[in-house]
Parts: structure tokens; C-alpha cells; sequence
């Protein structure tokens, strides 16, 4: 399967000047966030949770206690980190924390000024290459605008409806309006890192340690795992598709397997090595992509999940039927 991922070029990685978020943005990703501003009562929201706690208090929390990375700390890091903004051409440097837990995540957070914070859980299983995958992943989570609604669903899932007073159970339809974006949000950033890093296998691979932890090279196979992420997105019962919303609802990101089965679609449709090749939005271009596309293809996106369930839902129904018949035949004969 990695046969189909394009190879990397043995010079530097290509620096995409200028470019725009909307050139890999998910269209499902911009439809849901435009959805979810369109939320009556979004507004106050935010304007609440920024005067609760303000971009000070939030950033209080990780400069308490953990470590911000510049050139004497964590400098090898903070190379990574500098290479990234370079190969994505953001001249904006949000601050990078590294705080300590065995989590494997990462985050962009905050909201007039955001920052980016790194878990020793996830540096401790990714080598170098993975990394920068992560740090891309991030930092096109900021330059897409999405850190200020990921804060709010980081939020809600720390500390619940009540985290900000005189709200209650009316920031229930929010919260679930946020993890189905922030669920998109992710296929987003996915190829936010891919860009970073250019490295289609690299990328590939930094879901599989997030998904089986880290192991020796010669124990992981990657194609087994892009076997793995098939063989979840083809299970066709329908206990198998209610068990996935299930699994899904109250996460903020998609399984692993997913992200990889979503990344690759997206390499092997050609938008990757389109924008490597110069093909991409600018930032500032009048002809930015319109709303209206987005939706027509977020529809699309979900009309083939929806038409694959549906068909899926419907063979279950015909098999019950055939086997509700054989049986009924076998009492007559």
C-alpha cells in the first residue's frame, strides 16, 4: 500500500511561499466551523469563556508548569519547530510548550494570541521526522483559526457544561457542534503536516505510533496498518456502524485508522502533490475559495458516507430477510 504514496524528493523540502490554509483546509472542516459560528449563542460563548479566564489566564496554565522551548531550551526542538514555519511560510512564531504527561498529544490553544503545547508522552515515542509531522499538524491548526474553538472543546471536555458560569446545559448542542468539527478540524491539520514534512510515509507512520505506541522499526509495519485502517472502514454490519458512532461521539479526534484511510485518499487524488508542485492558494488572493464550494463538497463527503451506510444498512436487511426465509422454508419442508 505505501507503493502508492509518492516518494519524497532527496532535496530539501520545498518551502510553499505564501501559502493560503484554504489550499488544505478539509472542505468538511470549513463547512462545519461556518455551522458552528452560524450557532445561536456561539458569540456570547466565546465572548464569556475570553472574559472568564482571557488569553493571560490560559497561558498562565502552561508557563506555571511546563517548559516554553526557544534556542538555549530544547534547542534541537526548536530547530524542528523553525524548519516548519519555514516550509509552511507562517512569520508569525507562536510560543511552543512542552508539558510533561504520558499523554501522546499535542495542541494549539489559546485565543487572540494562540500557542502551540507538545506532550513528553508523544515527543517520547516519535523520532525526529515524526515530529515535524506533529509541529506541522499544529501549527496548520493555527494557521487555520482553529484554536480558538478547539479551546472551547478542551474546555468542556476538562471540565464540563458548568466550566463557565450561567451557561448549563444550553452549551450541550455547542459541544456537540464542536466535536464534530473539531473531529474535522483534524483531517485539516493531518495534511497541514504532511506539507510540513513531505514525507508521505513519515506521516503515515506517525498514526501508527499514535495508535500502537512505540516499537522498533523492524516490529511496526506501516502496510499492515494501512491493511488495518481498510478492513475498519469496510466492516458493513450495521452493529459495526452504530458502534463507530458510538465510539466517535465524545472524541475530539478520529481514530488513527481513519486519519490515515482520509490522508491517503487525499494523496492519491492528487491534492498533495498538487500543491508541491506550486498549485495552491496564496494568502491575501482575491479568488479565495467561496463558502459555497465548501458546502457542496462537505454535502458530497457526507452524502458518500451517508450512501455508504445506507447501502450497507440495506444489505444487513436483505441477508436478515434471506435467512428469516430459509428458515421459514426449512419449517414448511
Amino acid at each position: 500500500m505505501t507503493d502508492d504514496l509518492p516518494v519524497p524528493a532527496p532535496s530539501a523540502r520545498r518551502t510553499l511561499t505564501g501559502i493560503a490554509p484554504v489550499a488544505w483546509e478539509h472542505p468538511a472542516d470549513r463547512a462545519a466551523l461556518q455551522t458552528l459560528r452560524a450557532i445561536p449563542g456561539l458569540d456570547e460563548l466565546v465572548r464569556r469563556v475570553m472574559g472568564f479566564l482571557g488569553e493571560r489566564g490560559v497561558r498562565q496554565l502552561f508557563t506555571a508548569d511546563s517548559v516554553r522551548v526557544n534556542e538555549r531550551q530544547r534547542p534541537r526542538l526548536h530547530a524542528l519547530y523553525m524548519e516548519v514555519l519555514e516550509t509552511l511560510d507562517w512569520p508569525e512564531r507562536p510560543d511552543l510548550f512542552v508539558t510533561q504527561t504520558p499523554f501522546v498529544n499535542a495542541m494549539a490553544v489559546g485565543f487572540e494570541k494562540p500557542f502551540i503545547v507538545v506532550h513528553t508522552g508523544a515527543l517520547g515515542i516519535l523520532q525526529e521526522p515524526q515530529q515535524r509531522v506533529l509541529l506541522g499538524h499544529e501549527v496548520g491548526h493555527v494557521m487555520s483559526g482553529h484554536s480558538t474553538y478547539s479551546t472551547l472543546a478542551l474546555l468542556f471536555l476538562s471540565f464540563g457544561f458548568n466550566a463557565i458560569p450561567g451557561l448549563g446545559l444550553i452549551a450541550l448542542p455547542i459541544q456537540l457542534a464542536l466535536l464534530e468539527w473539531y473531529r474535522k478540524a483534524e483531517f485539516s491539520a493531518d495534511r497541514a503536516g504532511l506539507l510540513a514534512s513531505q514525507d508521505p510515509i513519515e506521516t503515515m507512520g506517525m498514526f501508527l505510533l499514535f495508535a500502537g505506541g512505540k516499537g522498533d522499526a523492524n516490529e511496526t509495519n506501516l502496510d499492515e496498518f494501512l491493511a488495518q485502517a481498510q478492513e475498519y472502514e469496510s466492516d458493513s454490519g450495521a452493529i459495526d456502524l452504530l458502534f463507530k458512532l458510538l465510539n466517535v461521539s465524545g472524541r475530539t479526534h478520529p481514530f488513527n485508522t481513519v486519519r490515515a484511510a482520509e490522508l491517503q485518499r487525499w494523496v492519491q487524488a492528487g491534492g498533495y502533490d498538487a500543491i508541491i508542485n506550486g498549485e495552491y492558494a496564496r494568502r491575501g488572493a482575491p479568488n479565495e475559495r467561496p463558502l459555497t464550494d465548501d458546502y457542496a463538497d462537505a454535502a458530497g463527503y457526507y452524502g458518500e458516507k451517508m450512501k455508504g451506510m445506507m447501502n450497507q444498512v440495506a444489505e444487513a436487511a436483505r441477508r436478515a430477510t434471506d435467512t428469516m426465509n430459509n428458515v421459514f422454508r426449512n419449517e414448511d419442508e
